[in-house]
Formats: structure tokens, sequence, C-alpha cells
């Protein structure tokens, strides 16, 4: 059975963790082209200010036409990032966002391509078993030739990520079973010859609510190793 920690943001074993998510590595997510219905849905939805929803009004001012919310596209890079990478990822929460940019406007059928770059990554202090690796996130929109034209959206941000399980070594797990199989000698009074009655056990001085104390029960004697 697979564990939380060893399970991808989308529930399903994980093939990457926190080690594999060095500074320097990029991960391309794919291009999305966005939707004329969706794009406008989403604003009536979400974000309905006039020059995302109202088509007449947005021809006739600077903007040239509708243009999608930030929050839409902002939900493009996130659709994307899921799955590309955290669907693979043995990803946690995040902690949140340092950066949020919307660097020129995304309108219908643009085809925007979105990639992270990992900028940093460390244990986390906080969580134990996971570490926090530092991204920035990209959407460029591109040309006719497939080209970047102009970057629409930057993000800095952090996630959580779990550190690759130790996988225990059979043979080690065996002898630790081993070792923790009661053997004959190990069974009370294994060396205590059968004598007849035996010996009263020595008295103990019991406290006032029954709870026998002693050398034996005392907490240095009862504390673990």
């Amino acid at each position: 059975m697979t564990t939380p920690d060893a399970r991808s943001g989308t529930g399903r074993p994980a093939e990457l963790f926190f080690e594999d998510l060095v500074p320097g590595l990029t991960v391309d997510l794919g291009v999305v082209t966005v939707d004329a219905d969706e794009m406008v849905a989403f604003a009536r939805r979400f974000d309905p200010q006039w020059y995302h929803v109202d088509a007449d009004l947005a021809a006739a001012s600077r903007h040239g036409g509708l243009i999608a919310s930030g929050f839409y596209t902002v939900s493009l890079f996130m659709r994307a990032y899921v799955d590309h990478l955290l669907s693979r990822a043995a990803a946690d929460a995040s902690p949140g966002l340092e950066e949020l940019r919307w660097l020129a406007p995304v309108r219908a059928d643009d085809r925007l391509a979105v990639r992270v770059d990992v900028m940093g990554a460390r244990p986390s202090t906080a969580r134990p078993g996971l570490g926090t690796v530092s991204l920035t996130g990209t959407m460029l929109r591109l040309g006719p030739d497939d080209r970047p034209e102009q970057e629409v959206l930057r993000t800095r941000f952090r996630g959580w990520f779990a550190v690759r399980p130790v996988e225990a070594d059979p043979a080690e797990a065996e002898a630790e079973a081993t070792e923790a199989t009661p053997t004959d000698a190990d069974q009370p009074g294994a060396d205590q010859p059968d004598s007849g009655p035996t010996a009263a056990a020595p008295s103990t001085v019991g406290s006032s609510d029954g709870d026998p104390t002693g050398s034996s029960g005392s907490p240095e004697a009862q504390r673990p190793v």
C-alpha cells in the first residue's frame, strides 16, 4: 500500500520527491490554449468587470476587445502545474505565494507556454519529512511560429514535497524480527526450579491510593532508554 507521503498531488504513487527538485531544474508544463467561452464564463462567475465580460465596451476601449481575468490566467497555470508536475511529485500543501504578476493581457485563442523553474530547496524546519522548494512559474504567449512573443504571467511561490521514503533492508528487518522473538530462556520462570510453593515476593511500600511504589516502580527505573 502506498503511504500518503509517497502519493502524488493527484493521489497516484509518486515518482518525484523533494530530492529530485534541485535548483536549476526547469519543468516544461506544456502549452494551453485560451478558450473564449470558458474565459468569459469564469469572469462572469468570479470577476465580472466590463473588460472581461462586455464585448462591446471592451472593443471600444483601449483594450481593443475582451481580456481574460488575471485569476483565470493563473488558474490555467495551476492546472498545467498539476497535470505535468504535481501529478508525478509527492506534493504536500503550499505555504504561499511571494509574487503574482500579470505582465500582458491574455485573450481568447492565445496559446501560452507554461513552465516552472526550481530556484531553491531546503529541508523544512517546521514540517519534518518535508522539504521546501522555491519555484518561479511563467506563461509566455506563443506566436504563429510557436516562438515566445511575450511573457504574460510570472509567479514566485513555495511548495512542500515529501522526502523520498527510506526502504528497509530485508536482511536487517529479518534480523530485527529474530532478535525480537522471545526464546525459552526469556520466558518468566525458565530458570526457576519447580520446588513447591514459591517464596513470598519482597515487600513494597504502598502509596495511599493502593499504587505500590519503590525502587522498581520509580520514575528512574521506568524511564525508557
